[in-house]
């Protein structure tokens, strides 16, 4: 497993390897032991930085949080008919997944097991349920087919986008591998949005 340097180390490169860390082993799996040794640095020179890691935690679900919710205020997800702006979200949400992906991959893994596990459950509850209105509003306009409940269509517009975290390499896209997994984020964006509004739209 590589670790950080101490003469690099900083709070930043700490989270970037303890989202790693929890990601490979599970949050509950990994302790501050686990956590030191990769990053290469003492325990104590995490606990000057953090409480524990569940701080740790915090802040990383933060990051992916904040980058989603983000995508909620931009121009195109605010002004115009609702499919287009719920076009816009989809799309934006699959480039922040890819962009932020071993936080935002932390994020859905969360199962409510700690206090912050249960706020970000909330907040992603929240986020769902925004872009949830958007597609009734987007039914009620007549832009989304009315057979499919509204409901359903949101869980399984999620359920394709949350899939891209299960197999999106960005090592492969760097290294140009195409279809095995090294499509660009907006090559991929591109698809889920052609691919679920094709079976969505009423025209």
């Amino acid at each position: 497993m590589p670790t950080v340097k101490r003469d690099t180390y900083t709070p930043d490169s700490l989270l970037s390897v303890a989202v790693r860390v929890f990601n490979e082993r599970g949050y509950d799996g990994t302790s501050m032991e686990h956590l030191s040794k990769a990053a290469g640095i003492s325990k104590s020179s995490i606990y000057h930085h953090v409480r524990g890691k569940e701080e740790l935690l915090h802040r990383a679900i933060s990051r992916a949080l904040d980058s989603l919710f983000a995508v909620l205020d931009e121009p195109a997800a605010c002004e115009g008919r609702a499919v287009a702006r719920l076009e816009h979200v989809t799309r934006r949400t699959v480039e922040v997944l890819m962009a932020e992906l071993p936080y935002v991959t932390l994020l859905l893994r969360v199962r409510g097991n700690t206090d912050t596990e249960v706020w970000a459950m909330g907040r992603r509850r929240e986020f769902d349920q925004r872009v949830a209105e958007l597609v009734k509003q987007a039914a009620a306009d007549g832009d989304l087919r009315a057979d499919v409940d509204a409901r359903l269509a949101t869980r399984l517009l999620f359920g394709m986008i949350n899939s891209v975290a299960e197999w999106y390499r960005p090592d492969r896209a760097a290294s140009g591998h195409g279809a095995d997994g090294g499509d660009t984020s907006a090559e991929v964006a591109e698809a889920v949005v052609r691919t679920a509004f094709a079976g969505l739209r009423t025209h």
